[in-house]
């Protein structure tokens, strides 16, 4: 008995002298986005978007949410709803710990997508919804607006730029 007890007290002893793994400090970060849509070099249209993350990969993922519902008629009398304007999905890293990022430089995972009714389409009926969509893990410098997604629109001359600054919170 005497035995048992006095290995329960060592291995007690032991379990509290082990210092957990060092783990990098969490971070915050202000991510501020900006959509523009330019036709060749000139800036049509631009929006802002704004929203905080976390340096921590078990961390919930940032989401942005902006836009309108548009009705249109499936059949006599019956309506449904498209989902237009602007979403944007952040999270830190991409769901693995990485175990070191270089200095000054964030890893993210984006996923975004913006979309709108087309001029001339009549919501009632079937409007016409223009989307762009984009996804990938991206390294982001601190500080410095960086152009992390642009598509050509193929009805067009027009682009589809997504701008995204990242600012250490405190």
């Amino acid at each position: 008995m005497r035995l048992l007890l006095g290995l329960m007290l060592c291995a007690a002893a032991f379990a509290q002298s082990e210092k957990p793994k060092d783990r990098p400090a969490v971070r915050f970060y202000r991510l501020d986005f900006v959509v523009k849509e330019l036709d060749e070099s000139t800036v049509m249209n631009s929006r802002n978007y704004s929203m905080t993350i976390a340096t921590d990969h078990r961390a919930s993922p940032s989401s942005i949410r902006t836009g309108s519902r548009v009705p249109y008629q499936v059949s006599s009398g019956n309506y449904q709803f498209a989902d237009v304007g602007v979403n944007i999905d952040c999270r830190w890293g991409n769901m693995l710990e990485i175990p070191a990022q270089p200095d000054g430089m964030l890893v993210l995972t984006i996923n975004a997508e913006i979309s709108s009714v087309a001029p001339g389409g009549l919501p009632s009926a079937h409007p016409i919804i223009r989307q762009t969509k984009w996804g990938s893990l991206v390294l982001l410098p601190e500080k410095k607006p960086t152009i992390v997604f642009s598509s050509d629109d193929a009805a067009s001359r027009r682009k589809m730029q997504l701008e995204l600054t990242a600012t250490p919170i405190g």
